[in-house]
């Protein structure tokens, strides 16, 4: 069977292959480029496998003119820049040892060997310059069946790095079969295993959860998670019954993580995520609007059309209403106004802290107006 798609034939991509072959080397691409490409989804990331060591693979790209970078070293990964694009070129590998985070590994010449230490069986796809898949695991059939499983035991895989439990429910969400169900093997594995989430990082576990809830729709993978007890390992005190009728609000609006992980519970969570400052300063914001009584325009005005538009959202699928008539255009409007009145209008009768208490009982007044209210209503 041959891998099929532009992407295959991207010349930068092909000259990193080309100078690894020239000097008697295999070079598969392998992961996500592979499985991406057998669903027919788009390709961003070439990943490649080799038998070449890492000094080896330096020494041929430096041949063929091509810019090597060390950035893994230790684990056998060295970034070639081809056409101004990196291209991680990692030596096939085997686990010496791991401690659920982080592992010792000792480079093999065996394709087969390297497919057995990754997370799942779709993500063991490997494929020739030229497109020949190499499946050394029946990945395929998982793939093809929609079914995200672990490369052997579902608990060593797990032990040998405690994020696959996240990249478990991860992967369901976006290539998994909703009507087939979730893996039962790996589910009790992660329901086993989930106190181990304890030892990860709080930015890789946030990682994880942002690209699990930006997928298109997270809830039947996140209900799995609730009932493992994962959910509850990662995020204290998170409901997920709200989740799926957010996605069916959203009615075909692109997923934002921000909306799927308020309505999880309106908490506090950027330390268990590691939220970045804009990141918790937003998500506090919009804790606050969904707790308040402003309309969709206010909203829009308060917080902009995004973040606006996911209060609008979160408050509806959290007290199981329907969402108010016209809504997105009274948000993108509220996102469009200006306050009619400036601290110009109010000098030089008032100054400091009380021009400051006056415009904002005026911005008050007009948020309650719903934005409609005049300068000179405002002013009068």
């Amino acid at each position: 069977m041959r891998v099929a798609g532009p992407w295959i034939g991207d010349a930068d991509a092909q000259a990193v292959c080309a100078a690894i072959v020239a000097g008697g080397f295999k070079a598969l691409f392998v992961g996500g480029c592979v499985r991406n490409a057998l669903l027919g989804a788009a390709v961003a990331d070439y990943d490649i496998a080799t038998d070449a060591t890492p000094e080896t693979v330096t020494n041929l790209a430096e041949k063929a003119g091509l810019k090597a970078v060390p950035t893994g070293i230790d684990h056998g990964t060295v970034t070639v820049v081809s056409g101004g694009k990196p291209h991680e070129v990692t030596t096939f590998r085997r686990d010496v040892e791991t401690d659920g985070r982080r592992a010792v590994v000792a480079f093999s010449p065996d394709v087969a060997e390297d497919a057995a230490r990754r997370d799942f069986t779709m993500n063991a796809l490997y494929a020739t310059a030229e497109g020949e898949l190499i499946d050394p695991l029946g990945g395929l059939a998982d793939l093809q069946a929609r079914r995200v499983r672990f490369v052997g035991d579902a608990g060593q895989r797990i032990a040998e790095d405690y994020l696959r439990i996240l990249r478990f429910f991860r992967f369901h969400a976006w290539y998994g079969d909703v009507a087939g169900g979730i893996d039962p093997e790996g589910l009790a594995a992660c329901a086993a295993l989930s106190a181990g989430i304890e030892t990860l990082s709080r930015e890789r576990i946030g990682a994880e959860m942002r690209k699990l809830l930006a997928a298109p729709d997270p809830a039947p993978a996140v209900a799995s998670m609730a009932r493992a007890g994962v959910l509850a390992a990662v995020l204290a005190g998170a409901d997920d019954r709200a989740l799926a009728p957010l996605v069916h609000l959203e009615a075909g609006r692109a997923p934002r993580w921000q909306a799927r992980l308020a309505v999880l519970g309106l908490q506090d969570w950027s330390k268990a995520l590691r939220l970045s400052r804009a990141e918790a300063r937003d998500m506090a914001a919009l804790r606050e609007a969904v707790g308040s009584l402003h309309r969709p325009a206010a909203l829009g005005y308060l917080l902009g059309a995004d973040l606006g538009a996911d209060a609008v959202l979160v408050r509806a699928a959290l007290m199981e209403q329907p969402l108010p008539d016209g809504w997105q255009a009274e948000v993108a409007r509220g996102a469009a106004s200006v306050l009619p009145v400036t601290a110009a209008d109010l000098m030089p009768a008032l100054s400091g802290p009380a021009l400051g208490a006056r415009l904002k009982q005026i911005e008050q007044r007009w948020l309650a107006a719903d934005l409609r209210a005049s300068r000179a209503e405002l002013l009068g």
